[in-house]
């Protein structure tokens, strides 16, 4: 990924802004209702996010470091939520999220991990 690394990372970026977008808006969208799905959301979207950066930092410890950034984020969204008054703060949300980034971390340790070296290998020959 480092022909397009400046496009990967862009683009990763506008993801970050538009999960914080979701997360401190007085009323995201709902897409499905049922119980518990607010968690697999966070899951999935920190888990995706987590993927994608594994994409473009490829060192373990990049990695790691995005982990880290992952999770605080996570963290620093719940607290700001307390203090919006149309939002809640939940230790669980902070659990999803950080689930999800460990899980993206895994995945990217499969084949997954480079999809996009692959795709960029492969359209950008």
């Amino acid at each position: 990924m480092q022909k397009l690394r400046k496009a990967w990372l862009v683009l990763g970026w506008l993801w970050v802004a538009t999960v914080l977008y979701l997360s401190l808006t007085p009323s995201p969208p709902e897409p499905l209702r049922f119980w518990s799905v607010d968690k697999l959301e966070h899951a999935l979207a920190y888990c995706l996010l987590m993927l994608w950066f594994c994409q473009v930092y490829v060192r373990r410890l990049q990695r790691l470091f995005a982990a880290v950034l992952l999770i605080a984020l996570g963290i620093i969204v719940e607290l700001l939520q307390e203090m919006t008054g149309y939002r809640y703060f939940e230790y669980a949300d902070m659990l999803a999220n950080a689930t999800g980034v460990m899980l993206g971390w895994a995945w990217a340790r499969t084949g997954l991990g480079r999809i996009g070296r692959a795709l960029e290998i492969r359209f950008l020959k």
